[in-house]
C-alpha cells in the first residue's frame, strides 16, 4: 500500500557517510519535530536523476528552507559511497541536501514504492516521489506520474508548501 497524506512515515534505518565511515540514522530522528523534504529517485547517476531532479531541488533549495523547511534529504536504493560521491558529483552536498542511503530498501517498501526493472539491471530501487512531513506525518506527497520529474520537482514541492 501506497504511502498518503495524512499518513505517518514508516520509521527505517537509512544511512549516511560521515566523518568517522558509514552512519546510521533512522526516519524517525531525522523528522522529529522537523518539517523535512524527502525526494526519492530510482538511482545514483542515472539520467533523469542526475540532470534533472537533483539540480531541480538544489534550486529551489534556498526558497524551501525560507518556507520553514529545515532539511533536504535526497534518497535511494544505492549505498552510501554511491550516495556521497554522486552528492559531491552534483554540488548537492555543497549546496546542503542530504543524501541518504536507503540500501536495503527497507523505507522504500515500507512506503509502497518499491519497482524492478531487471531490463536495466534496476531491482527493488525507489520509484520517483517527493513528500514534505511535519513531525513525521506526510503534508505533502507528489509520486511522479511521468518519466520526467515534473510533479516530483524543486519546483513543485516549492509551489505546494
Amino acid at each position: 500500500m501506497t504511502i498518503s497524506v495524512g499518513d505517518r512515515l514508516p520509521d527505517a534505518t537509512l544511512c549516511r557517510l560521515g566523518r568517522d565511515g558509514p552512519e546510521a540514522v533512522t526516519v524517525r530522528d531525522l523528522t522529529a519535530g522537523r518539517k523535512v523534504v524527502i525526494f526519492a529517485v530510482p538511482g545514483a547517476y542515472t539520467p533523469t536523476c542526475h540532470s534533472a531532479h537533483v539540480p531541480g531541488f538544489i534550486a529551489a533549495r534556498e526558497a524551501l528552507l525560507a518556507k520553514g523547511i529545515d532539511e533536504i534529504i535526497c534518497l535511494s536504493v544505492n549505498d552510501a559511497h554511491v550516495m556521497r560521491h554522486w552528492g559531491e558529483a552534483t554540488g548537492a552536498t555543497a549546496a546542503g541536501i542530504s543524501m541518504l542511503s536507503d540500501g536495503t530498501g527497507e523505507f522504500t517498501r515500507a512506503m509502497g514504492m518499491e519497482f524492478d526493472a531487471p531490463v536495466v539491471g534496476m531491482m527493488g530501487r525507489s520509484k520517483r516521489y517527493a513528500l514534505m512531513a511535519e513531525d513525521g506525518v506526510v503534508k505533502v506527497w507528489h509520486p511522479e506520474t511521468g518519466r520526467g520529474c515534473e510533479v516530483s520537482g524543486g519546483p513543485a514541492m516549492l509551489a505546494a508548501v
